[in-house]
């Protein structure tokens, strides 16, 4: 007698994980190595989490009206909703209703993270305010944070530290080091008062970028950036050395990013430069060979 076939629910399933996985992958982010070498319950828990990001970003990244845009952003908290009510429909939003049966994620995170990607969505942000550049870190990667340290098993005060600073660390990371990417897109990220402490009259993007003090701003947020990645190593020093590997190689990797920024002096951004492929290829071995560096010790 055959063996029964699988059911039409695990097929489902199974299709939805994949859906999860073919964003990751296709990502080819820092993230996925890291992330690797986690159990495999968690690790494709925080795949689903990353591909949620991933969907929301794409969002507010691709073009299209702003009216689309806040629809779809609406149509995701609904399903944020239906994750906590057991009825998600959208494949990424079932693989996160099953691992919240094992992880306590806070519902409040997934819509910040939706709120910040709105921040994007609504118009391009130009020089913000440090306090709302960092809500809008806070939202995007601070939020994504809180989860991820929810599967690491450090989800108390100095885990959630650690999602804090580290989250501030390596968006401000992302905002140096892709200034020429987000003036493409209209946006930009430095704050108003660095810019107006450095007599930085102009608010358009390639402009501000193409500006002779456009080094010192960078250095100013670099070395706040500095702060936060020393946070957040004070705060893993207090988890669970395991718990938090994943974590501790992400801040590696994003490390490594800003001081070679730092030593580049920003040279890149002042000239439109961006990495050939051969550069590209180097970077993605050096993530592969910290990840393994981290896993064995």
């Amino acid at each position: 007698m055959d063996a029964p076939g699988p059911t039409s629910d695990q097929t489902d399933f199974e299709a939805a994980e994949q859906h999860v996985l073919d964003i990751v992958r296709r990502a080819g982010t820092s993230f996925y190595w890291a992330m690797r070498f986690l159990p495999v319950t968690k690790r494709h828990a925080i795949f689903a989490v990353y591909a949620f990001c991933r969907e929301v970003d794409d969002v507010a990244d691709e073009e299209g009206a702003i009216e689309d845009k806040r629809l779809e952003l609406a149509l995701w908290r609904d399903e944020i909703d239906r994750i906590y009510s057991g009825q998600a429909e959208r494949p990424t939003a079932r693989i996160l209703a099953h691992y919240l049966r094992s992880f306590p994620f806070e519902k409040s995170a997934f819509l910040a993270i939706i709120d910040g990607m709105e921040m994007d969505a609504e118009g391009p942000i130009v020089a913000p305010s440090m306090a709302e550049l960092e809500l809008y870190c806070d939202r995007v990667a601070g939020a994504v944070g809180s989860l991820c340290v929810q599967i690491f098993g450090e989800a108390g005060k100095e885990g959630r530290q650690v999602a804090k600073s580290l989250g501030l660390a390596l968006q401000l990371t992302n905002i140096l080091r892709d200034l020429e990417d987000d003036a493409d897109m209209g946006r930009l990220y430095l704050p108003l008062e660095l810019l107006e402490k450095h007599e930085i009259l102009s608010r358009v993007p390639h402009l501000v970028l193409r500006d002779s003090a456009l080094p010192l701003i960078c250095r100013e947020l670099a070395e706040r950036a500095e702060t936060e990645f020393a946070r957040a190593r004070q705060a893993m020093a207090k988890c669970d050395r395991e718990a938090v590997r994943p974590a501790r190689i992400m801040m590696t990797v994003y490390h490594r990013i800003l001081k070679r920024l730092r030593r580049g002096d920003w040279r890149d951004q002042l000239t439109g430069r961006r990495p050939g492929p051969v550069s590209k290829f180097l970077h993605r071995l050096e993530k592969l060979l910290i990840a393994l560096w981290q896993a064995i010790f």
